[in-house]
């Protein structure tokens, strides 16, 4: 039997996140190639979540600034693994597809996930020319949003015939509606009300933007107040601030933020609304995982976050940084539980139907299999 193709996903990091859960989610569900994850600084524990047999991790150990010193040590990687594909994802790995180049790999995709706090929107004229510098040997790209797919073929100028949008795709069979409380959830349904959020608490993902709505709804919720509960699943570096602010709004005991966890699919069902406040998405995999879960959806109206939500008819959108509006939206379905159902119950219709992990891992699949053609 021939040996598979070997992919190799390069990123800046390969630790807990979005973008690298569903890099693991594409390699666990697609057996038909071998695969290498290479991170340009560090792989954390986040590599036990690939269960595909034989994947290998390695860390490149960059210090800060730019890359250069690195391309002969990823030039001379690629000749060794001999891959059938490259696969750089986000601005931060994307210098390296000119080592691919060089290797001469059959085939360099480059995906564009989301942008950082320091660039929303991409609207960087210096990060759009690094873009076109970078890609300029790169035969396919990925974006994960409409968003993205218009920035790439207009502020950036990539050709549309370079460019394919696959969108996320989330396992149905393991985030699905439950019943069953887990032993470690510390709230009660029907005695509380519960608006939860997954994410690494970093400024992108603006968690405190949802602290200040949650501390709100004490005014705009006062009969109910007592029976709501936040819950925030991530570590990162605004995890403490976040935790003393509940504290000195007297709201500590309604907040359970326990950092990183694994066990997300087991918790997100026993969420009642669902509050992303990010300031920039691509395609959110914690926002499709927790419609494919039931809870009803908030988030913020950024990136691909439209393509998941439609206001009143599956969830609700609200402004970016700001969070009276993210208090007034959340205290909408606080107040209105037959809306909140309403909401829940077409979101996981929406989840199932359109956004699939079967349909991406199929496309990413095609793509791969296009190297051999």
């Amino acid at each position: 039997m021939p040996e598979r193709p070997l992919v190799v996903h390069l990123l800046h990091r390969f630790d807990t996140g979005g973008l690298e859960n569903g890099v693991v989610n594409l390699i666990n569900h697609l057996p038909a190639f071998r695969h290498v994850v290479v991170a340009v600084t560090e792989i954390t524990e986040f590599k036990h979540r690939v269960t595909a047999p034989g994947t290998q991790f390695i860390a490149l150990n960059k210090p800060p600034g730019q890359g250069f010193w690195l391309y002969p040590r990823v030039y001379r990687l690629l000749r060794e693994l001999r891959p059938a594909v490259v696969h750089t994802r986000n601005l931060g790995a994307m210098e390296f597809q000119w080592p691919a180049w060089a290797a001469r790999v059959p085939l360099r995709v480059h995906s564009e996930h989301g942008w950082d706090t320091n660039d929303l929107g991409g609207v960087s004229r210096a990060n759009q020319r690094l873009r076109r510098v970078y890609g300029a040997g790169t035969h396919r790209f990925v974006a994960l949003s409409r968003a993205i797919e218009t920035y790439l073929t207009g502020p950036v100028g990539f050709a549309a015939n370079r460019v394919q949008r696959i969108c996320n795709g989330v396992d149905t069979q393991r985030f699905a509606p439950a019943t069953t409380v887990p032993s470690q959830w510390p709230y009660r349904r029907g005695d509380h009300v519960v608006i939860g959020a997954v994410g690494r608490m970093q400024a992108v993902k603006d968690p405190l933007n949802l602290v200040d709505a949650f501390l709100q709804l004490r005014t705009l919720c006062p009969h109910g107040w007592p029976r709501l509960r936040l819950a925030m699943l991530g570590g990162g570096p605004m995890l403490d601030t976040a935790r003393e602010r509940l504290a000195q709004a007297g709201a500590a005991e309604q907040a359970w933020l326990p950092g990183d966890r694994s066990d997300v699919a087991e918790l997100l069902p026993h969420f009642d609304i669902f509050a992303l406040p990010s300031q920039a998405e691509g395609i959110s995999n914690t926002l499709l995982e927790a419609m494919a879960c039931g809870c009803a959806p908030v988030a913020t109206d950024v990136g691909g976050n439209p393509e998941l939500v439609e206001p009143g008819v599956n969830g609700l959108l609200v402004p970016a940084r700001d969070s009276a509006a993210l208090a007034s939206a959340l205290g909408l379905l606080v107040n209105e539980p037959a809306l909140r159902q309403r909401l829940a119950e077409a979101s996981l219709a929406r989840a199932r139907s359109q956004f699939s992990l079967d349909g991406m891992v199929a496309a990413y699949g095609a793509l791969y299999a296009s190297a051999r053609a």
